[in-house]
């Protein structure tokens, strides 16, 4: 219990820390912040206010699951992971890439072929920000009727944060984000 008591203060403490700019340059590491090595599952499904947990994995220190301040973007997420690595290719990335709660962020190591993008992290797919009603019936199983939804809802509740607030449009449901997952992305 007492474990737990530190954890709970320990991750309030760390969640109200915004991250300090750290000045990056290709191959050398990034600045040290803890990373979550474990997370409960209630934890993992609700942030503390102001916090985002991101899964980082690849060429840094500490991979796993790392809480970070919003507004976050994939340097911190890096950072929160204990830097890069030596052999990290941070080249290959944007670094300024917004992330939101749930994302995965992969870092590359130097020289290795690219793996499947993490739309999530602003690389391809259509911006559900941006996109107009035409290019969202791009989609598939969006037509003109779902399509115009997610242009009023996105005007309505401002832009959107994760791609799972895809299912606050009426339409949407589990079975459609899962097809829509990986052919959108939140920049």
């Amino acid at each position: 219990m007492g474990a737990v008591a530190i954890a709970v203060v320990g991750g309030v403490w760390y969640g109200a820390r915004a991250p300090e700019p750290v000045p990056i340059e290709v191959g050398d590491p990034i600045g040290s912040i803890e990373s979550i090595e474990s997370i409960e599952s209630d934890q993992a499904e609700a942030p503390g206010p102001g916090t985002v947990t991101v899964h980082v994995a690849g060429a840094v220190r500490r991979p796993g699951l790392v809480a970070v301040s919003v507004p976050a973007r994939v340097a911190d997420v890096v950072a929160a992971a204990g830097g890069a690595e030596t052999f990290a290719d941070l080249g290959a990335m944007n670094l300024a890439a917004p992330v939101g709660d749930g994302d995965r962020v992969e870092v590359p190591v130097l020289g290795a072929a690219p793996g499947p993008s993490e739309p999530d992290v602003g690389e391809g797919g259509v911006d559900l920000n941006r996109a107009t009603a035409d290019e969202l019936q791009t989609l598939p199983g969006v037509g003109p009727v779902i399509a115009a939804r997610i242009v009023a809802h996105r005007e309505e509740n401002g832009p959107f944060t994760t791609i799972e607030d895809l299912l606050d449009v009426p339409g949407i449901g589990e079975t459609k984000l899962a097809e829509l997952r990986a052919a959108v992305r939140i920049p």
